[in-house]
């Protein structure tokens, strides 16, 4: 995400903390790169104009360049100024006095409504919500049956009827239903439309009119840059949008739309798509996304997923297991399970503070191999062997290696790792470590 524009960014304020003491040039040269590397960006002009104004009206003064740090002193302005033009604080989902409220997708076609929806129904349901999915886009072919399928994974009920009904007609009798059964949230998945086709903007403004919507969002694609800010202003002058989904986030090396679309559609950003799993939609926090871009990681984000994905009772059963030195690798195969229920590796190691500009290095396809091969080879021993690897001799080797597909110098390579991970917990445990260091193990 936005890998370009983090690595330039790194560079130019590398040289700025490097210098110790700064001039009023100094500064200049370095915000001249800022303003061309935000422009290389495909950032909008007028947004990069305006950003290097406060940022150069704030990093001149007397406070900065006098301070200790002065090249910290910049890079802490430019972070708050990025989060400034992203929308400031987090901007939530605004729910109806009274249930059902009505959420309402629109966008473009091959935006990703569809999915988005689905992704959208899994957020709120996690958060304890209940949802009903309306099938309203009965222009597209399959369309109605691609949202069906993802209900019954997501085992998330899916109103639909006949293409011939009116949409108007098929949204409303949905939140009819949704009243009936108390449900929270009545996600419509509208069809792909133009903003300059009358015909299907009128549609939206009869839908609006027979459900009235707590919210409309528009999905964009953040791959298209500035035509997705155009979009974003020209659909909401024509249907009062109360926010913003950014899709395929991951993909955006450059960030010019995420970076310009708030400022220039006045438009709020509510959530981001981050990969193509259904699990991949994250909340929208500006000073997040901002700390990622200066290669600053983003902790919060990073403690959240792991709180969803690790079960709490096995956590403090793992912590005891710990502290008595019984840690096996019937232990280490769950813990990799959970972790892989996190996301890819590249996307974990960008919200680590320091190894965030490492993540555009890691090859995605071969870490997800050796991954693979690491469950293959554990899943191959009996359950004796996982609680005791020490009893694992040379025929064991081979039996294994053969069973999980590997060579027997990966058996010796991961029993060798484990043998140094237990070594670490043991001389932690007995004082000759930081406490702090067997955090890296929980």
């Amino acid at each position: 995400m936005f890998e370009s524009l983090t690595e330039k960014l790194g560079k130019i304020f590398s040289k700025l903390t490097n210098k110790g003491k700064l001039t009023e040039k100094d500064v200049d040269e370095a915000l001249r790169e800022v303003r061309l590397a935000l422009l290389e960006a495909d950032v909008n002009f007028k947004v990069v104009k305006e950003f290097m104004a406060k940022v150069r009206e704030r990093a001149v003064g007397f406070a900065v360049l006098e301070s200790l740090s002065p090249g910290q002193q910049i890079i802490k302005i430019v972070n708050e100024e990025l989060t400034a033009i992203l929308g400031g604080g987090q901007s939530r989902l605004n729910p109806a006095g009274h249930p059902p409220s009505v959420l309402m997708l629109i966008g473009l076609q091959g935006s990703g409504k569809t999915t988005t929806a689905a992704k959208l129904a899994l957020s709120l349901k996690h958060s304890g919500q209940s949802v009903l999915l309306v099938a309203a886009d009965t222009r597209r072919p399959a369309a109605i049956q691609q949202l069906i399928v993802l209900g019954k994974q997501l085992d998330i009920p899916v109103y639909h009827e006949d293409p011939s009904v009116p949409v108007k007609d098929i949204c409303a009798h949905a939140v009819a239903k949704a009243k009936q059964t108390a449900v929270n949230w009545v996600i419509l998945d509208t069809a792909g439309r133009l903003h300059i086709d009358d015909e299907l903007m009128g549609e939206l403004s009869q839908i609006k009119q027979e459900t009235g919507p707590v919210e409309i969002l528009l999905v964009v694609d953040s791959m298209t840059g500035q035509d997705a800010v155009r979009v974003a202003e020209d659909f909401n002058q024509r249907v009062n949008l109360t926010g913003l989904i950014l899709t395929k986030l991951d993909g955006d090396a450059r960030g010019g739309a995420a970076l310009s679309i708030r400022w220039v559609a006045h438009v709020p950003i509510k959530y981001i798509g981050i990969g193509e799993k259904l699990d991949q939609l994250e909340a929208f926090y500006p000073d997040r996304l901002a700390s990622r871009i200066l290669g600053m990681g983003d902790m919060l984000t990073f403690i959240e997923k792991a709180e969803q994905a690790f079960d709490q009772k096995k956590a403090v059963e793992l912590k005891k297991k710990m502290e008595k030195a019984t840690y096996d690798l019937e232990d280490f195969l769950g813990n990799l399970k959970e972790v892989k229920k996190m996301g890819s590796l590249a996307q974990l190691t960008a919200m680590v503070p320091g190894l965030s500009r490492i993540a555009s290095k890691i090859n995605e396809d071969e870490q997800e191999k050796q991954l693979k091969k690491v469950e293959a080879i554990v899943l191959s021993m009996t359950p004796d062997e996982r609680h005791n690897p020490q009893m694992i001799d040379g025929s064991r080797r081979r039996r294994i290696a053969k069973g999980s597909g590997t060579q027997v110098s990966d058996i010796n390579q991961l029993l060798n790792q484990f043998q140094q991970m237990q070594k670490f917990m043991k001389m932690g445990l007995k004082g000759k470590l930081n406490p702090n260091m067997l955090k890296m193990f929980k």
